[in-house]
């Protein structure tokens, strides 16, 4: 598989992921996140309720064997116009095997489905591929609020993302 379009940057682009949440990236991999058998795409609206569950995500890299992070975050929180609480971590999994789902991984933030309290909040999935098993990571996070994608990629040598989807959710 080749590099993955930019054109798969846009909607990361428009709906600010990239500069709220991530810096600018090539995309490497791809990433499928479904819900309940419904495939998201970036920037699609869904209801709380129907992501409540956790995902199906499958992750599809050039080089294979490989290892990645997902991390799923709210940088919205606890709301849009003042998200003093960003980011919100929804969800962390390590040691995620290429081509598997990420319930192959190791959890180490269980999955919180969206709970926005105001406005319309925007839910992040990131994919780092990682240098090999990492087992562990440098700081496991002990609170949800404040959580820091980028801090968090750097602290555990992942560099920039691979793939990277985001959908909008509102009460």
């Amino acid at each position: 598989m080749d590099q993955m379009p930019r054109a798969a940057l846009d909607p990361l682009v428009v709906g600010k992921v990239i500069g709220d949440v991530l810096d600018m990236f090539v995309p490497a991999a791809e990433l499928a996140v479904h819900y309940g058998g419904e495939e998201i795409g970036n920037g699609s609206e869904m209801k709380p309720s129907s992501a409540a569950q956790r995902p199906k995500v499958q992750i599809k890299g050039a080089i294979s064997p490989n290892y990645y992070t997902l991390v799923m975050v709210d940088p919205d929180a606890p709301s849009p116009g003042e998200p003093t609480l960003r980011e919100w971590l929804h969800w962390l999994v390590i040691d995620i095997p290429e081509g598997s789902d990420a319930t192959e991984g190791k959890e180490i933030m269980e999955y919180m489905g969206p709970k926005p309290p105001a406005g319309v909040h925007r839910y992040v999935f990131a994919v780092f591929r990682q240098h090999g098993l990492m087992e562990t990571v440098k700081r496991k996070p002990v609170e949800r609020q404040l959580f820091d994608t980028r801090q968090f990629a750097s602290e555990n040598d992942l560099g920039l993302p691979a793939a990277a989807l985001y959908f909008k959710s509102h009460k």
